[in-house]
């Protein structure tokens, strides 16, 4: 635990030598990853570095750009029917992003408030990435990315598609226990 500066002084004769202190190197920064993905895989990925957030004006851009071209290269059957299940954080369900959705033609599949246990990302897919990232030092944010997104490719097909599968067992359970949290 680190001291504080009141803590740390100490009573000392004027020629002694002064304390070394160890310092504290700084972590390679902060990296966010947005991923979207579907019973077949990733679809897009994007990582916000330092001074980069999250909200409305962001995620909108995402999905009327990058993740529109995603789902029509990659899922070419989806391009009239895309059903879309996010959570219920503010840049998710702000105005600007609900209207880029009814734009896009998309059906957004319902959500209670503040359940992460339905989240598939939360449950699914973000606790195996964590196991795999703890305990690992990084020089700096690309090697994080880099880290990340080899993670991604090697999860197997079947991985993706049995977080689909999972998340109706997480509704009926979320629903008889109304909206208390659910066990994995």
């Amino acid at each position: 635990m680190p001291e504080s500066k009141r803590s740390s002084m100490q009573w000392r004769h004027p020629e002694s030598p002064k304390p070394k202190k160890v310092k504290t190197t700084f972590s390679a920064g902060k990296v966010m990853a947005t991923i979207f993905w579907d019973s077949n895989g990733v679809l897009y990925v994007d990582f916000l570095t330092e001074h980069r957030t999250t909200n409305a004006e962001y995620y909108s851009a995402c999905l009327k750009g990058p993740v529109k071209t995603a789902i029509r290269q990659k899922r070419k059957r989806a391009q009239t029917s895309v059903s879309f299940l996010q959570d219920n954080a503010r840049p998710h369900v702000a105005a600007r992003t609900m209207d880029t959705i009814q734009k896009l033609k998309w059906n957004v599949l319902p959500h209670p408030p503040y359940s992460p246990d339905l989240a598939p990302l939360d449950c699914h897919l973000f606790d195996p990435l964590n196991e795999q990232l703890r305990g690992k030092r990084f020089c700096n944010n690309e090697e994080v990315i880099q880290n990340i997104q080899e993670w991604l490719h090697r999860q197997p097909k079947d991985f993706f598609l049995s977080g689909i599968h999972k998340l109706p067992d997480h509704w009926c359970k979320c629903i008889a226990n109304q909206g208390d949290y659910v066990e994995k």
